[in-house]
């Protein structure tokens, strides 16, 4: 009698994601080689200083990615409770004169020898992880509202409203794919709307924030320069941009160029038409994303891939939305794209996790594809 040996299927990562993933990083390089030369010349005499230290950390984030996707998702779900402790307890210690770094009037960055580290991109993902961990827990509301406020009290008080925007984002969308009741759902959600709201009220900066978001004509030289500047750059991009490499804004005209900003100088290189396209680039990252999530075998995997989904395109989505004024300016960079080593580094972290969620993806919706 023959023996029939049955091969065990080999489970592999969702390949469009990570082809995505890889396109958006190189994108982003160059976006930075591009924006950053004139302040790099001008602060270092080396026009590719920022784009050499991004490529480290993209490097770096790339192994991590790597990583991860290797790593059974449980893991996450076994470290989530002293994950997030650690991370409440660096974004206390980020608040303290002698370790946190004040820049522009925030305290939002810590070193580590000559290594600026941003704590609260840390803060993202060690949340995702542990309002995933709470979903599985089939918790009540409460136990999603009250580390979530922590978090972004936390956050509100460097201040950095634009993270406590994201944040909050990540939170709402996990509370809601753990299939919480809708009206303590929403009630949670207009209770975070009015702290929003009282914490715009409260701080004179972000007032005139929105003051310059509703009237930015006004005062073209003072507190509207910053999105003046942006859609001078948008304006000068037209249909087909001025070509690569070409941006006037860049030259110290436009504030944050190779971060905050970026889009803006993308906008005014590649004009409409290539704009357009990279929205469809994260669009499909978006989707391919939360396909993983639909076909997530249970529900921590689900909730995980929800929240880290939401980040990187929400955060993406305030950004552009911002840059185009449809969003007062809120200091959001651009996921893959803006430079910041701690912000590429956990992208492409959490990235790996989403790609190691998709290997064990449900056997009927892979035999769909």
């Amino acid at each position: 009698m023959r023996k029939i040996r049955l091969k065990k299927q080999k489970k592999t990562v969702d390949k469009h994601l990570f082809i995505i993933t890889i396109l958006l990083t190189s994108l982003g390089l160059v976006a930075i080689a591009d924006a950053s030369a004139p302040q790099a010349l001008n602060s270092f005499s080396d026009k590719f200083y920022f784009v050499k230290q991004q490529l480290i950390w993209g490097l770096l984030g790339f192994i991590l990615l790597i990583v991860a996707s290797k790593i059974h998702y449980t893991f996450w779900a076994k470290i989530a409770i002293p994950l997030f402790f650690i991370s409440v307890i660096i974004l206390i210690l980020v608040l303290t004169p002698w370790l946190g770094v004040s820049s522009q009037g925030a305290r939002r960055w810590v070193f580590v020898g000559p290594i600026s580290i941003q704590p609260s991109e840390f803060v993202k993902l060690a949340l995702a992880i542990y309002l995933a961990k709470t979903a599985e827990k089939n918790k009540s509301v409460l136990s999603f509202f009250i580390p979530l406020s922590i978090v972004a009290g936390l956050i509100l008080m460097q201040p950095d409203f634009g993270t406590t925007v994201v944040v909050t984002l990540i939170g709402a969308a996990q509370v809601f794919a753990s299939g919480i009741k809708l009206i303590p759902f929403f009630g949670s959600v207009l209770t975070g709307g009015i702290i929003g709201v009282i914490a715009i009220l409260v701080s004179d900066y972000r007032k005139e924030r929105v003051l310059t978001y509703l009237k930015y004509s006004t005062d073209p030289l003072g507190s509207a320069y910053h999105i003046r500047q942006v859609l001078l750059a948008l304006g000068s991009g037209g249909i087909f941009g001025v070509g690569l490499g070409q941006s006037r804004q860049k030259y110290l005209f436009l504030p944050e160029a190779a971060t905050d900003s970026i889009f803006a100088v993308i906008a005014e290189e590649v004009g409409f038409v290539g704009t357009v396209i990279l929205i469809i680039i994260f669009a499909v990252f978006i989707i391919r994303g939360l396909s993983v999530a639909k076909r997530a075998p249970d529900i921590f995997s689900r909730v995980l891939a929800v929240g880290i989904v939401t980040w990187i395109g929400g955060q993406a989505f305030v950004n552009m939305s911002s840059m185009t004024a449809l969003l007062p300016l809120t200091g959001i960079p651009l996921p893959f794209f803006s430079y910041g080593g701690s912000a590429l580094t956990m992208i492409l972290l959490a990235t790996g996790i989403l790609l190691n969620i998709s290997r064990y993806a449900k056997e009927g919706e892979r035999k769909r594809k």
